[in-house]
């Protein structure tokens, strides 16, 4: 052959990418740069002619010397007179390709474990029940998923639309790191009407739901050896949020009363996190008498309380239950409420409410975080709480959750019969299913996944061990057709379970 046709580099050495929506000058380009970098075409290789690679490729003359001529100016290959197209040398000699003895996928692979610090692998012990990837749609009974079929996603739009038209580039500017005042307003109005809290806005802070309200708590207020007292079993990423800052996790046990309170030899707890209008998950709501006593208790050790608020203005048996920091005197609980389940989870907004003493402090952090909470998004839900839309969104979430959640017992009792027991369901938007002795609920969860069911086995919640297991079924965000067919392969799934 002549030295025009002759080639080193044969065209199955390029993987080109049929599917991508880039031009396929484009996509060739980028696969010769690949197959370059990654040194399955050598420096000084002779790729083939343009008329062969487009042969091979099925492509045309023009898309392969388009892709040639974006790499030749790139530096990548060479063209030379009467010779052909060749891998530009140079990368070679300058270090910027892999060794040649090297196989490419080591090359790419680092050469030890990254170093991580102590916090993140303080988090990668954790089992964090938040996971790390979502499905979507939402698999029954996946647990905080409210009822998006039924959010009024036009008047959402039509709210947003106007608000961009009008406001839109004084919204996409900086703006305060505590939130949008007009919608910190709206917050302590609706929580002060819906929850018996009692509050300033200047006390209210936006944050990105109350995850990242957590996450400020412990920058806060947590210093690393602090014992910070929790549920046991309780609410699971709250344990990375403060084991991830050094602290110590002290368990604290339930009754049908709510959260043990901390006996004075636990004085030096700095923190107790709880969730006292509906445990999380068990679902017991902490009675008049307890909330005073813990409240006694941490004006006593000069602690915090730290009240999550997610889910309780769904409350079925009985109008909802004021929140704990309607009570405190002392300025002893941060309060934590969050939009994912009365609005929708990716709206990624939520908020605390702090002592006023605690306001700079908690300024500081949220401008560290992440500077703001994003403008636009914090107008549209200042218009959707003030105009009363989310009051009547929830009353009405209200009464379809409350006929999900009678869907759901009927179909366990029918499929399930004696081999679940059902928790409190007065309120919330989940229910705790307990197993029969013995059953391991972890091995059930795993089960029911490979039928498409999603149920998170309580273990996965607790510090102790437990004398029974149970599974946590999320119903609030799923139709009465789903529930029936989830409730009936749960069935099977227990039968067989049992078998084995």
């Amino acid at each position: 052959m002549s030295p025009r046709t002759a080639s080193s580099a044969p065209v199955t050495l390029v993987r080109l990418d049929a599917r991508g929506d880039a031009p396929a000058y484009r996509r060739l380009c980028d696969a010769l740069r690949e197959a370059i970098v990654s040194g399955r075409l050598a420096p000084g290789a002779h790729l083939p002619s343009t008329r062969l690679f487009a042969g091979e490729l099925g492509v045309s003359r023009n898309t392969v010397n388009g892709a040639l001529a974006h790499l030749r100016s790139e530096g990548y290959v060479v063209a030379r007179a009467r010779a052909g197209t060749f891998v530009n040398e140079r990368l070679d000699a300058e270090g910027l390709l892999p060794p040649r003895h090297r196989a490419p996928s080591a090359a790419r692979s680092p050469a030890r474990e990254p170093r991580l610090s102590a916090r993140a692998r303080v988090l990668a012990r954790l089992p964090l029940a938040a996971g790390r990837s979502v499905v979507q749609p939402a698999r029954p009974f996946q647990t905080g998923v409210p009822a998006l079929d039924a959010f009024p996603w036009k008047l959402w739009a039509r709210l947003a639309s106007a608000r961009t038209r009008r406001f839109g580039p004084l919204l996409s500017a900086y703006g305060d790191v505590l939130g949008y005042a007009p919608l910190r307003s709206a917050i302590a109005a609706y929580v002060a009407a819906a929850r018996g809290a009692r509050c300033e806005a200047e006390q209210v802070i936006v944050t990105a739901g109350a995850q990242q309200a957590l996450d400020l708590v412990a920058r806060v207020l947590v210093d690393p050896g602090d014992l910070i007292g929790i549920e046991d079993p309780g609410y699971a990423p709250v344990r990375g949020v403060f084991a991830g800052v050094g602290a110590r996790l002290v368990p604290l046990g339930l009754d049908l009363d709510g959260v043990l309170v901390p006996e004075r030899t636990r004085a030096a707890l700095r923190l107790v996190y709880v969730t006292p209008s509906r445990q999380f998950p068990t679902g017991v709501t902490m009675s008049a008498a307890r909330r005073l006593q813990l409240l006694r208790w941490a004006d006593h050790a000069d602690a915090w309380i730290l009240e999550d608020d997610y889910d309780s203005e769904f409350r079925y048996a009985s109008r909802p239950l004021g929140c704990l920091q309607g009570l405190d005197e002392q300025g002893r609980v941060i309060y934590v409420g969050t939009f994912s389940k009365t609005v929708f989870p990716g709206l990624r907004l939520g908020y605390l409410i702090v002592p006023a003493p605690l306001v700079p402090a908690f300024s500081d952090a949220r401008a560290v975080a992440d500077r703001q909470p994003p403008g636009i998004e914090q107008a549209v839900l200042s218009d959707f709480i003030s105009q009363g839309h989310l009051t009547r969104h929830v009353r009405r979430m209200r009464g379809l959750y409350q006929e999900r959640r009678d869907i759901l017992l009927e179909a366990v009792r029918e499929h399930l019969g004696d081999r679940a027991e059902f928790g409190d369901t007065a309120a919330g938007m989940l229910a705790v299913a307990w197993l029969r002795p013995g059953v391991d609920d972890q091995r059930v969860s795993d089960l029911a996944l490979a039928e498409g069911v999603e149920v998170s086995p309580l273990s996965r919640y607790t510090i102790r061990p437990l004398p029974r297991g149970g599974l946590l079924m999320g119903y609030a965000g799923f139709p009465a057709p789903v529930l029936r067919e989830a409730v009936r392969k749960l069935g099977k799934v227990l039968s067989s379970a049992k078998r084995r």
